[in-house]
């Protein structure tokens, strides 16, 4: 018997359609029962009817109740009291917090303009309204600073637009009908896990699963084959699988003449990289890149998984475009099951006017900060400030220190936990302690980041309003109900936002609006194609509904790229005016010639976490046990360690003490520690980013969070246990 009909029989039960906002391609739709007596949920389940989720939610999402009823959720507003980073604080109204809050912010708006107002949020919620919508709104009607969102998968997906046009790519059912699956930089089984039964399929009729990895990852165990590779080699294995798929004659010519621009120079490009120059710098063997570049372009359908971690370094949006020339080299893009998949989410064209209203800007145009250089944006020096400025590619360039505008002195945020998610925690760290800095903090937790912030806010979460979630690994969008009220005094972020509007003198009818009315209106104010399928009426009735696109859809076919040739282009005009080699090249991570003593470091996702989602979560933080760091016995062992051992991380940035976990599933000279644990949830205070860099990819600004290189040595035991550190959540009353 299902869930569902399990609770159907129970006139005391509702059970509410709605669907996961976390950042995952996954975006499962879910059904919550609710006890219509109490008003409280009492189980949540995939649901069965969505064609991606097949009534199946992740370890991580089936354990959701116990974030909405865990008993550290914020359920009123916070006034800081003691200094910033202690945790100290006293409960108030809404009513207080809400104006000393916009005073605060008339203030500093009045002394320095409002671009000294930062907002700073990612993936907290996908949702289209509680993560961006009012508080585009909001930002714009102030003329706050804007906020590049950089932090995960800006570089891959700029490559990827240079060579397709737009991040679509495979439906996620159609890998059931490949036959040679490469998941290229993707633990799968982590952080996607609805892609594994339809691979799975495509296994039972005999397809191959090769995982390319610099760690033996748990879906590297699951799959056929694992193939070890140097972190930030991928471009250069490419480069050596089209070389021999050229030169002995094995692409699809026909498709290669009809449908891409730039073949004879790529031809001319790839004769430089034989698998032997490859294999001396990803590790892989020259034998081994013939036979993976022969198997490729022989097997049909074949398909490509990649994600986001193998464009985190230096050449990172570089390598996602040379790779992302395989399948239209070997003509992949004509089969079902046939083609590959960064992301889904260029296949939702929104018009976002009628939610963003940029309007409200009336012309102006406010600097744009690039969010992974947090640090540098909080410090008083001009010049770290100007560097911090979005600066996208190479014919961008930061402005002068005396044009770098106002120093920051109001910092929202909402949706994030910069303390511990961006990179060079230190000088962030720095950043947040500042006493002039008024920092406000909309969240469900008194996460490292609520820590330091002047007040703090109770957001509501997804069981407790309206949203409209957008995938980015299938076709399906979603709507989220609310199942049960508010917990406590929480807040939606709209309706926080409303009220900032409202106490800021801001009375655009826009901020009148209610969630389900803006919603409703953004949803009828699509006119594009795709959008033919969905209604609102369709939403409300089912809670999902496929995009306007065929099934099976099979996005190039007939090419029709959305380049501006229409082709896919391995030669890009675009990218030679951008200040980039127009061809697919390698290049090589800042960290490469490092030396070799010290190790490379990955930070990868933790199985239990979800960036810094979840950590607080008993059961889920009991499973991974402790901040650990994975490395090979042979780096172990020069250096004296065993299994066990605590280990000293540092380099130039930082430092943070982990656990060593010995083990051969990992390439020599490469440690890995799963991410991203809460500071305040380790032993030492601190995570991961201690050691990461401000320093940008290649393209769109993005993040080189496994672009580090450590040191790693012997250290003692902590004596300190965490449960009597500081930073704990305290109320004084």
């Amino acid at each position: 018997m299902s869930r569902l009909e399990q609770y159907a029989g129970m006139s005391h039960v509702a059970v509410v359609t709605g669907a996961c906002p976390h950042d995952c391609p996954d975006t499962c739709a879910w059904q919550v029962a609710v006890d219509r007596r109490t008003g409280r949920a009492v189980d949540i389940w995939g649901h069965p009817q969505h064609p991606i989720t097949r009534g199946r939610l992740c370890g991580k999402v089936d354990r959701y109740l116990e974030r909405v009823y865990h008993p550290d959720r914020l359920t009123r507003p916070l006034k800081r009291v003691g200094p910033k980073g202690s945790g100290q604080f006293v409960p108030v109204t809404w009513e207080e917090a809400i104006t000393e809050i916009a005073g605060r912010l008339a203030d500093v708006i009045g002394t320095y303009g409002p671009e000294a107002v930062l907002p700073y949020s990612y993936a907290g919620t996908m949702g289209l309204l509680q993560g961006e919508g009012m508080a585009q709104r909001f930002f714009n009607r102030m003329g706050a600073s804007r906020l590049a969102r950089t932090i995960c998968s800006a570089a891959g997906f700029q490559g990827y637009r240079y060579t397709l046009g737009a991040a679509v790519g495979m439906e996620m059912e159609s890998f059931a009908r490949a036959r040679l699956i490469l998941l290229w930089g993707t633990n799968t089984l982590t952080s996607n896990l609805h892609l594994w039964p339809f691979i799975q399929e495509a296994r039972g009729q005999g397809a191959r699963v090769i995982v390319i990895d610099p760690v033996c990852t748990r879906t590297a165990r699951a799959g056929d084959e694992w193939l070890p590779i140097r972190p930030g080699t991928d471009g250069a294995l490419a480069l050596a699988m089209m070389h021999v798929i050229v030169n002995e004659e094995l692409h699809d010519a026909e498709y290669v003449d009809r449908f891409t621009l730039g073949f004879d120079q790529l031809r001319q490009r790839v004769q430089a990289w034989p698998p032997e120059r490859a294999e001396a710098i990803t590790g892989i063997p020259a034998e081994r890149i013939r036979r993976l570049a022969r198997e490729y372009a022989t097997t049909q359908p074949a398909a490509i998984r990649i994600n986001y971690g193998l464009q985190r370094h230096a050449g990172g949006g570089m390598a996602v475009r040379t790779i992302t020339c395989l399948p239209a080299l070997v003509g992949a893009w004509r089969y079902e099951g046939g083609g590959l998949q960064l992301s889904t989410s260029g296949a939702f064209p929104f018009d976002f006017r009628p939610l963003y209203r940029p309007d409200l800007l009336h012309g102006r145009l406010p600097r744009t900060i690039n969010m992974i250089r947090l640090g540098d944006a909080l410090s008083l020096d001009p010049a770290r400030l100007a560097r911090a400025h979005y600066c996208p590619r190479p014919v961008d360039s930061p402005p002068p220190s005396d044009k770098a505008g106002p120093p920051v002195k109001a910092l929202i945020v909402y949706n994030s936990n910069p303390a511990a998610v961006a990179p060079d925690q230190q000088a962030v760290l720095a950043g947040l302690s500042r006493d002039d800095l008024f920092t406000v903090v909309l969240d469900h937790f008194q996460t490292d980041t609520a820590d330091y912030a002047d007040f703090v806010l109770p957001a509501t979460t997804q069981l407790e309003h309206w949203d409209l979630v957008k995938p980015y690994g299938h076709y399906y969008l979603s709507l989220n109900r609310p199942a049960i009220a508010p917990v406590g005094q929480a807040q939606p972020n709209s309706e926080i936002f409303r009220r900032l509007a409202a106490a800021l003198g801001f009375d655009d009818p826009c901020f009148q609006e209610e969630d389900i009315t803006i919603l409703r209106a953004f949803v009828e104010a699509q006119t594009h194609p795709v959008f033919a399928t969905i209604t609102w009426e369709a939403l409300l009735e089912r809670g999902f509904v496929r995009l306007n696109v065929p099934t099976p859809y099979l996005p190039f076919a007939e090419g029709r790229f959305p380049t501006p040739s229409g082709k896919c282009e391995f030669y890009s005009e675009s990218m030679a005016q951008d200040g980039y080699d127009p061809l697919p090249t390698w290049t090589p991570p800042a960290s490469s010639g490092g030396p070799e003593e010290a190790l490379w470091c990955l930070s990868a996702p933790a199985h239990s976490f979800l960036n810094t989602t979840f950590v607080n979560v008993d059961r889920l933080r009991q499973r991974e046990g402790e901040p650990v760091l994975h490395m090979h016995p042979e780096d172990a062992r020069a250096r004296g360690i065993t299994e066990g051992d605590t280990v000293h991380v540092w380099n130039a940035h930082g430092h943070v003490e982990l656990r060593a976990v010995l083990t051969e599933a990992i390439v020599r000279g490469v440690v890995w520690a799963p991410s991203i644990w809460w500071n305040k949830l380790t032993p030492d205070g601190r995570n991961i980013n201690q050691v990461t860099s401000q320093e940008e990819a290649d393209m769109g600004g993005g993040a080189r969070f496994y672009d580090v290189r450590v040191w790693v040595e012997l250290t003692t035991p902590p004596s300190i246990p965490v449960e009597h550190r500081g930073n704990a959540v305290r109320l004084e009353t």
